[in-house]
C-alpha cells in the first residue's frame, strides 16, 4: 500500500520555513533545524511524511528511546525538545492548526453545533480529514469513512480497529438525531464482538452439575486413564477451563443446536456437537484455524476420556483434533519473535547483559542515603543477572529459597549453585544451573549488603522478599523488571523471553544443538524446542548465505 500525502505541512515545510526566517537568532535555527534532521532519522521517516504538529508527533517522540536511537540520553533530549519548540513556533507563526487541517465554514459550523465534549473529539479528526479532501458534510458516507481511516493507520499512532470506527460511526449518528443542521444520512455502526448467548443460569441442571463436578476434580490430585498422577490445576486454569466450556455452550446454542440437547457434559462433548462447533469457530477464524480452536479439539479429546465416551467417540474426536493439528504453526510467536530479532541484532543483548553491573553502581551510590530504594535496584540487578545466566520461568525465580535453591555444595567459599527439584518446575524436569565467581560475588553482595533492607527484621528466607515477608508478588516482579530493562535499553523484554533470547541465542552460535537447548530450557520433549526454535535456524542460515554472495561479490570485483 502507498502512503498517502499529507494533508497538512511537514517537517520538511517546517524545516524550509526555520531556515528562511529572519526573525530567529542563527544559533537557534541551526539547533531546530538540525534536530528535526535527527529525529527523523531517528523515526526512520522521510521529513515529508511526518507531520509538523505538535499534537500528531508527541507519542512518535515519547517512544523514541536514547539506546535504540544511538545517542545518549542527554543528546536525545535535547533533540526532542529542540523539535517540541520548533513545531510550536511553526504552528504559532504559520498559522498551522494545533489539531491537524484548518476546518472549511461548512465543517467548522457543523462542528460548533455539538454540544458535548466528548462527541467533538471523537468527530474532529475525521472532520479534519474531510476538509482537506474537500469532502462537503453532506458527502459523507461510508467509503469516506473507511479512506479516513486508511489516512489514520498510515499517518497516526490512533486505534483503527471495530472500536474505533463504531465510536466514531456512533458520534455521527448521535449528532444526526440532535442537530437541525447536522446531514441526515447515517454510517453504519459495525456490530462488536459480545458473549451472548444463554446465560449459565439457563444451562440444563444437568450439564450444570456435570461441569461444576468437573471443575472441582481439577482442583485435586487426580489420575488419568494411562495411569499417570496430574497435580492440582491453578485456579487461573480453572476459570479457563470454565469459560472455555460456557463459550461451546453458546456457540453451539448459535449454530442451531437446541440448549435442551446438553443434559450432561457427555451431550456436549460428543463429536455429533462437537464437530460442527469447532467447525464453527473455525469458519468465524478464517481460513487458518486459531490456536484456541487448535488446542480446544485436544481439550475436548482428554475430556472425552475423561468422561468415558465409547472408543468410536474417541476415535471421531481424535480425527478433529488431528485435522486441527495440521494447521498449527511451529515456532514463535510474532510477538516473541520480534524480541529475538532485536536480541540477535549486534550490541543489544550486550546492553542487557551489562545492565546489571551498572545497577549495582547505581544501587552502591544511592545505598547511604536510600538503603530501601538502593536494596530494590540491587535486587532487580540481580534478578537480570540470574535470568541471562538461568534463563527459568517467572514462578520459580521469585520462589527462589537461600540455601534450598540458591546453594553453596563447597561451603561458603564456593560458587552457587541455583537447583529446583522436578517437583517445583512446571513441567516436572529437575533443573541446576552453576553460577561463576562474578555472578556468585554480585549475589553475595546483594544477600549480605541490600537484602537486610527488604527483610525488615522478618525471618524469611526467600531470595527476592515481599512486604510481607513471603516471595515478591510475581506480576509486580516481573514488570519492575520488564520496565528497568526497557528504561535503560530500549529493549522490553518480559522475563519469560529471556527462555527465548537463551535459545536463539545459543542457537545462533551452535546450529542444530538442540538436545542443549531443551536442558538449558527444561523442556521435557524434544520435539517441544525444535517445534519453537527450528525457525531461527531459517534465519541464520540466511544471514549465512547473505555473507557468501558478498564474499563472493568482493572476490569477482578483485578478479576483475
Amino acid at each position: 500500500m502507498t502512503k498517502p500525502s499529507l494533508l497538512e505541512p511537514s517537517f520538511a515545510d517546517a524545516l524550509s520555513a526555520i531556515e528562511q526566517s529572519t526573525e530567529l537568532a542563527p544559533q537557534m535555527r541551526s539547533q531546530w533545524a538540525s534536530a528535526l534532521r535527527q529525529i527523523a532519522k531517528a523515526l526512520d521517516k522521510p521529513m515529508e511524511t511526518l507531520p509538523a504538529r505538535l499534537t500528531a508527533m508527541r507519542f512518535n517522540l515519547e517512544r523514541l528511546h536514547h539506546a535504540t536511537v544511538g545517542a545518549n540520553a542527554k543528546t536525545l533530549a535535547n533533540q526532542k525538545s529542540n523539535v517540541k519548540a520548533a513545531l510550536r513556533w511553526f504552528g504559532k507563526e504559520h498559522d498551522v492548526a494545533p489539531r491537524g487541517m484548518p476546518l472549511t465554514a461548512a465543517w467548522a459550523a457543523l462542528r460548533n453545533s455539538i454540544g458535548d465534549y466528548g462527541r467533538k473529539a471523537r468527530l474532529s479528526g475525521f472532520m479534519r480529514y474531510c476538509s482537506g479532501c474537500g469532502i462537503e458534510p453532506a458527502a459523507v458516507n461510508e467509503a469516506a469513512l473507511s479512506q479516513y481511516f486508511a489516512y489514520r493507520m498510515q499517518t497516526t499512532s490512533l486505534a483503527t480497529n471495530l472500536a474505533a470506527r463504531r465510536s466514531i460511526a456512533r458520534a455521527w449518528n448521535v449528532c444526526v438525531g440532535h442537530s437541525a443542521v447536522w446531514p441526515q444520512r447515517k454510517l453504519a455502526e459495525p456490530a462488536l464482538q459480545a458473549a451472548d448467548g444463554p446465560a449459565w443460569n439457563d444451562f440444563p441442571p444437568g450439564l450444570q452439575k456435570d461441569i461444576d463436578y468437573y471443575l472441582a476434580s481439577l482442583q485435586k490430585i487426580r489420575k488419568g486413564t494411562n495411569g499417570k498422577r496430574y497435580r492440582p490445576c491453578s485456579a487461573t486454569t480453572i476459570r479457563t477451563r470454565r469459560a472455555e466450556l460456557v463459550a461451546m455452550v453458546r456457540k453451539a446454542v448459535k449454530i442451531g443446536i437446541p440448549i435442551e440437547r446438553f443434559t450432561s457434559l457427555t451431550a456436549l462433548v460428543h463429536p455429533d456437537v462437537a464437530g460442527p462447533v469447532l467447525d464453527a469457530y473455525w469458519r468465524d477464524n478464517g481460513d487458518e484455524p486459531k490456536i484456541f480452536t487448535i488446542e480446544l479439539a485436544s481439550k475436548l479429546v482428554g475430556l472425552g476420556r475423561y468422561l468415558s465416551l465409547d472408543q468410536d467417540a474417541i476415535d471421531r474426536l481424535e480425527d478433529l483434533r488431528a485435522t486441527l493439528e495440521e494447521h498449527r504453526q511451529a515456532g514463535l510467536t510474532e510477538k516473541n519473535l520480534a524480541v529475538v530479532r532485536k536480541v540477535l541484532t549486534p550490541g543489544v543483548w550486550r546492553s542487557v547483559v551489562n545492565l546489571p553491573a551498572q545497577l549495582m553502581r547505581d544501587a552502591r551510590a544511592s545505598l547511604p542515603y536510600a538503603p530501601v530504594k538502593a536494596a530494590l535496584t540491587a535486587q532487580i540487578a540481580v534478578a537480570i543477572s540470574i535470568l541471562c545466566f538461568a534463563p527459568i520461568r517467572l514462578g520459580n525465580l521469585v520462589a527462589i529459597r537461600i540455601d534450598q535453591n540458591l546453594i553453596k555444595p563447597g561451603g561458603p567459599g564456593s560458587s552457587f549453585w541455583l537447583s529446583f527439584p522436578h517437583y517445583d518446575v512446571k513441567n516436572r524436569v529437575s533443573l541446576d544451573f552453576t553460577f561463576d565467581d562474578e555472578l556468585t560475588e554480585l549475589i553475595d553482595e546483594y544477600i549480605h549488603q541490600y537484602r537486610p533492607h527488604l527483610i525488615r527484621g522478618a525471618n524469611s528466607d526467600f531470595l527476592f522478599p515481599g512486604a510481607s515477608g513471603g516471595p515478591k508478588t510475581a506480576n509486580m516482579f516481573s514488570g519492575q523488571i520488564t520496565d528497568r530493562i526497557e528504561e535503560v535499553t530500549g529493549l522490553r523484554l518480559t522475563v519469560h523471553q529471556f527462555r527465548h533470547a537463551a535459545a536463539a541465542i545459543y542457537l545462533r552460535h551452535n546450529p542444530g544443538a538442540y538436545e542443549v537447548v531443551k536442558r538449558l530450557l527444561g523442556h521435557r520433549n524434544m520435539q517441544t524446542t525444535i517445534n519453537f526454535y527450528c525457525g531461527l535456524e531459517t534465519v541464520q542460515a540466511n544471514q549465512d548465505f547473505g555473507k557468501m554472495i558478498r564474499r563472493q561479490m568482493r572476490f569477482e570485483e578483485d578478479v576483475a
